[in-house]
């Protein structure tokens, strides 16, 4: 297979033609410098539906779709990640990664290696990140105390194949990790199954090395959407509703209340994927999360769902 160099257009390619695989299809559609060229998915009718609309073309075999991109997201079924991710660092395209980077650390090794090898870029989807660098609240020179989120949603047959830690919780533990010099140290966690088998409501609390406790309840089996996040530092305290996209802060640090109203707070998952193009073009140092980072907090989702208990 031949590596593409990289052009003044990229072309973007897609694998995974669900809901995930559709809102990135587009964002590489809408945004300058990059075309949808591609959407790889077993099933070419689904391929097909979500490529040709944004101008193209939908594969079911791998190496043709490869061949066909520059640049490649991964919005396959977690299980499928790091398989996909290896394939195209293998070909020589750069890989955005929906959360989570992998079902284990050892492959999301696998993948940042593969990537460092070729002096690829490996970005991951916690897109959360792009609003709290709206907010500021990556600016705020003190320490937290403490962080209590809670992410419930309806029950759904997305993400079937991994826990609501690795699903919903991975999303709340990135920022816990990004706002917290600190390591984390122990968790306690406690769960319900469903009926298949798999942890649908959890909750876990993480202790750092620093004092700071960090406090994550997420339920798949929820009447409705509702996510918040309370943080607590030595000067104040910041509530974030992540559905209303609001926040009240008490904390003497400025916080720009109008985050939802500019273009990263109004999109961040366009605004995570600008990200990632500009770090594949050199323009930018990094993406917004990294591999590392992305490792990071995999790491510790997985460790919640290891106190949670053995699912059998």
């Amino acid at each position: 297979m031949a590596e593409s160099p990289l052009s003044d257009t990229l072309r973007g390619g897609v694998i995974g033609a669900g809901v995930f695989g559709g809102y990135h299809a587009n964002q590489y559609a809408r945004l300058p410098g990059v075309v949808l060229s591609a959407v790889l998915d077993i099933h070419p009718d689904k391929a097909a539906a979500v490529a040709m609309p944004l101008g193209g073309r939908g594969f079911t075999d791998l190496a043709e779709f490869l061949d066909a991109v520059d640049v490649v997201t991964v919005a396959s079924p977690a299980t499928f990640h790091a398989e996909h991710a290896l394939a195209a660092l293998a070909a020589g395209r750069s890989v955005y990664i929906e959360k989570p980077i992998a079902t284990s650390v050892a492959d999301g090794e696998k993948v940042r290696a593969a990537a460092a090898a070729k002096g690829l870029i490996v970005a991951c989807g916690h897109q959360e990140r792009v609003s709290f660098q709206a907010m500021g609240l990556l600016d705020i020179p003190e320490q937290p105390l403490l962080l209590e989120a809670l992410r419930h949603g309806p029950p759904s047959d997305r993400s079937r194949d991994v826990s609501a830690v690795l699903d919903l919780m991975v999303h709340d533990i990135d920022l816990a990790l990004a706002i917290c010099a600190a390591e984390p140290v122990t968790a306690e966690g406690e769960g319900r199954l469903s009926d298949d088998g798999v942890w649908d409501v959890a909750r876990a609390e993480v202790s750092f090395e620093d004092g700071f406790t960090a406090i994550f309840d997420v339920s798949r089996q929820a009447p409705a959407r509702h996510r918040v996040m309370r943080l607590v530092y030595p000067s104040g305290e910041v509530e974030i509703d992540f559905v209303a996209r609001t926040f009240r802060n008490t904390t003497p640090f400025t916080l720009n209340a109008d985050f939802a109203d500019t273009p990263a707070g109004r999109d961040p998952l366009g605004a995570s994927v600008a990200g990632f193009l500009r770090a594949v073009r050199g323009e930018a140092p990094r993406p917004i999360v990294t591999a590392d980072e992305a490792i990071r907090a995999l790491d510790l989702a997985l460790a919640v769902e290891q106190a949670l208990g053995d699912p059998a």
